[in-house]
Parts: C-alpha cells; sequence; structure tokens
C-alpha cells in the first residue's frame, strides 16, 4: 500500500490534488484581510503629484496619475484586493484624451475648480468635493481651463475586472470626444426627483454622474441638526442611482458620512475593503492598539474584516468607496458590531 505522500506525488502527475490537504486553507472559518490599513498624507503625496508635471504631460501620460499602492500589495496597482485607487492632476489648459474602457471609475475632486469631465457626450465641471462616475466603456476626457491644477482621487474596479479576464479598451481618434448634450442635462433630467416618461436604461450605473458636494453637504447638515449619530458611523449616506434607489455604481459602493466633533465611535468590521478620503475635519482612525491621525484630503485604505473607530478633534465627512456593492449581490457581504 502507497504512503499518502507517494499517492500525492503519482496523481500531481495526472493534474489532481487532494482536498483534505487545503480545505482549511481554501475555506477558513473567517476572512483572513488581503493589504494592511495604510494613510496617505496629502500634505505629503501632494509635491510628488506636482512634481509630475515638469515630468510628463497629460497628453503623453494620457492619464497623469501617482498609483496609491497598498504596502503589502506593491507591484500590484492595487489599494486593496479589489480596488485600484490613484491620485490625478491636470494642470491649467491640459486636455487628457479620451479614451474607454470597461473598468467603471470614480474621481473625487480634492484640489481645483473649473476643470471638467466630458462623460459619454456630457461635459460637467467639478469643484472640490464632487462624486464623479464614468461609467463601464464610455467615452470619456478631462480638461483644465481654469488658473489652478485640479488634483483629484481615481478609484476603479481594475483588480475586480482583471479577475474575470475582461479588460478592454479603446483611444479615441480624437482628442476630445463629442459633446452633444448640453452642460447640467443629467441633473436636470434624473436628478430633480423627475424622470423622463417612457425612458429606458441604458447601464447599470445612475444618470446623474455628477454629485455635487454643496449638495451633499447640505443634506448632511440637515440631517446632523436632527438625528443621533449611529454609534459606529455617525451620520454614514450612500450615493443612489435615482432610477431605482439602489448604489450609484454596479461595482463600487460611494458612501459620504458626518461624524460630530468629539465623538468616539464604536469598533466595527465588514467584509468590504473600503478606501477613505478626507473631506473635512480631523481625528484619528483607530486598529486596535494602532492609531492613524488624519487631517483633510488624506486618505487611507481600511482592508475588508479589519475592525476599527473613529475618534474625531472636528466635525468631519469622510468619502468612501468600496466593493460592498459586489458583495451584496452575491450574497456574502457581512458586518460586525
Amino acid at each position: 500500500m502507497s504512503t499518502r505522500e507517494e499517492f500525492y506525488t503519482r496523481i500531481d502527475k495526472d493534474a489532481l490534488a487532494p482536498l483534505w490537504t487545503r480545505l482549511k486553507s481554501l475555506v477558513p472559518a473567517e476572512p483572513t484581510p488581503v493589504g494592511i490599513p495604510y494613510l496617505w498624507r496629502y500634505r505629503d503625496i501632494r509635491p510628488h503629484v506636482l512634481e509630475s508635471a515638469t515630468l510628463i504631460s497629460a497628453m503623453e501620460a494620457e492619464r497623469r496619475v501617482l498609483i496609491l499602492e497598498n504596502p503589502s500589495l506593491r507591484g500590484l496597482s492595487q489599494v486593496s484586493n479589489t480596488l485600484y485607487a490613484g491620485v490625478q492632476l491636470l494642470m491649467p489648459g491640459e486636455i487628457a484624451p479620451a479614451h474607454r474602457h470597461t473598468q467603471s471609475a470614480l474621481r473625487f475632486i480634492l484640489e481645483g475648480s473649473g476643470a471638467y469631465t466630458a462623460v459619454d457626450g456630457e461635459k460637467t465641471l467639478m469643484q472640490r468635493g464632487d462624486f464623479v462616475i464614468t461609467p463601464s466603456w464610455t467615452w470619456h476626457h478631462h480638461g483644465n481651463d481654469s488658473s489652478e491644477p485640479t488634483i483629484w482621487l481615481d478609484g476603479l474596479d481594475i483588480p475586480m475586472v482583471a479577475f474575470f479576464n475582461s479588460t478592454f479598451r479603446e483611444d479615441h481618434d480624437r482628442v476630445e470626444a463629442d459633446v452633444h448634450r448640453p452642460l447640467g442635462d443629467s441633473p436636470a433630467r434624473y436628478g430633480q426627483g423627475l424622470l423622463p416618461v417612457g425612458h429606458v436604461a441604458r447601464s447599470l450605473n445612475s444618470p446623474v454622474f455628477n454629485y455635487p458636494y454643496a449638495r451633499t453637504r447640505e443634506a448632511l447638515a440637515t440631517i446632523a441638526a436632527h438625528d443621533m449619530p449611529d454609534a459606529a458611523h455617525g451620520h454614514l449616506m450612500r450615493y443612489i442611482n435615482p432610477l431605482d434607489g439602489g448604489w450609484a455604481m454596479p461595482t463600487i459602493a460611494p458612501t459620504i458620512q458626518l461624524l460630530p466633533n468629539g465623538i468616539e465611535t464604536t469598533p466595527y468590521r465588514s467584509t468590504d475593503a473600503k478606501v477613505f478620503v478626507v473631506v473635512e475635519g480631523g481625528g484619528a482612525l483607530h486598529l486596535g492598539d494602532q492609531s492613524l491621525v488624519f487631517d483633510e484630503s488624506d486618505i487611507f485604505v481600511v482592508p475588508g474584516w479589519v475592525s476599527h473607530h473613529f475618534s474625531t478633534t472636528a466635525e468631519t465627512v469622510l468619502f468612501a468607496f468600496s466593493d460592498r456593492v459586489v458583495q451584496e449581490k452575491i450574497g456574502i457581504f457581512r458586518e460586525q458590531r
């Protein structure tokens, strides 16, 4: 009778392996976090972002971006196992040329006023704090007609699309794609509690592709003035698709939350990996014995199933995006308070 090791060696030649030697690692008792919690201080990365403009133009780079790589995932262009994040710069007078790709993207504006993005035939102006969507396989380009640099955070589902080996991309034959709808068309049609009769959705994304921060901030202030904060989240809201009330994007879950001054939230963890931007305020992210102190415009990542909580030194607004929407759709999202 052969030993187990001899058996394993023989079946290996036929591309077979015993499940019983791997079962507990394939199906563990709970998730093992992928990546580490990490914070990028805006005051530290901003000089590097601006310096990049002296080395390469937006036209040559196509997208002049410094990738935010999780320190434990270096070389993979990943902020988490499922998400990509980068900081993009557009100098005055520059255009980032038109292209399209399978990946869905979001932009969260960190600095500047008056630059624009054109998505699927419509242009929108971008201000600090605005949340902007670029749906999968839509032509888009960016331009800066203002007199100051514009910097924003890019968030994409690149690792997810790569997992399915479903990546396609195409460059436009012109620098700027066609713009055939007037400025403000989408919010007028879909963002006022109205919908054209007979409308048929062409995309799983929200038809509103710019969520201005001014309106979002006003809503947060009204809610915070009348509601008690949730113990774990403060006042947490999600960006929605007005057509169905679902998440604004099919693969990325964007949220915005207000944490009152002086709050210390209760510990929380969930299976989705999250990337946060400090829009206003300051405080600390606490992870067991580790604390990461954050300030305005800082960016940090919390991998899935890592327990964390917040404390604040001022009224604080955090934008975040995660893979929660995908996990919910396939029935595997879990959270713990």
